[in-house]
């Protein structure tokens, strides 16, 4: 079947970043914009996007702000066709908005699965489906979905969070099948552990713990490679947690218990 091995330039229209006020992708915004890129930035706070468009006027490139939320969905609409019209057209999508709703099996929050899903589904398919019809127009294009790990099997406290992650997984896969016969490339990034605010508040040993800044250099790497679908890091960390899945439940549930503590806690 027909693939496409387009990788995006700075000269090919603009980036788009959703959830670019923290983290991944606040850093991969200026990242960006450091390469020449002009960026939008999109996220619910004015504010942190106002300050990455002011650190961004020393830069090569540039950022511009285009805040909302994820779950409104003609809004999401309405900001594709202002890239399309006043910012030279989209070329680069990296779907990056999310949450992460720790939940106790115990005492879990129907509000918060449907929050997760909202936002971490939801937004994402909201983000997608206008950038793939003006992608489709224009012949070309490159989307990045961001995942994670969490979506490669069940973990400790992430029944929501890793539910909606295994989720975009197989809508990228799926996606792909179509995306390729229109010239748009899609992938999927799934990172580790990333010291961001969402990870903080984890209540377990997180191996392989990674700066953004270290995530991002990841990401560009992938972004530019021609032939990669998947972008997982840390390479090392990838390989255990894919190897695991080749294992029989019970020791699966008996190394991911020992691993995270979880065989010494105590119903609460």
């Amino acid at each position: 079947m027909p693939k496409t091995n387009y990788v995006a330039q700075a000269d090919h229209g603009c980036a788009w970043i959703t959830g670019a006020s923290s983290g991944i992708g606040r850093e991969l915004a200026l990242d960006l914009a450091r390469s020449g890129w002009k960026v939008i930035v999109t996220a619910r706070s004015e504010q942190d996007l106002a300050e990455l468009e002011n650190q961004s006027r020393a830069l090569a490139g540039s950022i511009h702000a285009l805040p909302g939320d994820v779950t409104k969905t003609d809004l999401m609409a309405e900001h594709v066709k202002k890239i399309q019209q006043d910012f030279g057209g989209l070329s680069l999508l990296v779907a990056n908005a999310g949450i992460y709703l720790p939940q106790d099996g115990l005492d879990a929050d129907a509000d918060a699965f449907r929050k997760s899903f909202d936002v971490n589904l939801m937004g994402t398919v909201n983000v997608l489906l206008p950038a793939i019809t003006a992608m489709k127009v224009a012949g070309k294009g490159q989307i990045a979905v961001v995942s994670s790990v969490a979506g490669y099997g069940g973990l400790p406290t992430s029944a929501a969070y890793g539910a909606t992650k295994a989720g975009l997984i197989n809508l990228v896969e799926s996606l792909k099948f179509d995306l390729d016969l229109a010239g748009i490339r899609i992938q999927i990034i799934s990172p580790g552990f990333v010291d961001t605010p969402a990870t903080k508040s984890n209540p377990f040993p997180m191996p392989y713990l990674m700066s953004p800044e270290e995530a991002v250099e990841e990401i560009r790497k992938g972004l530019s490679h021609p032939a990669r679908f998947e972008i997982a890091f840390p390479r090392k960390f990838v390989r255990q947690l894919k190897l695991l899945r080749w294992l029989p439940y019970s020791a699966y549930f008996a190394l991911v218990a020992r691993s995270t503590g979880w065989n010494k806690k105590k119903a609460g």
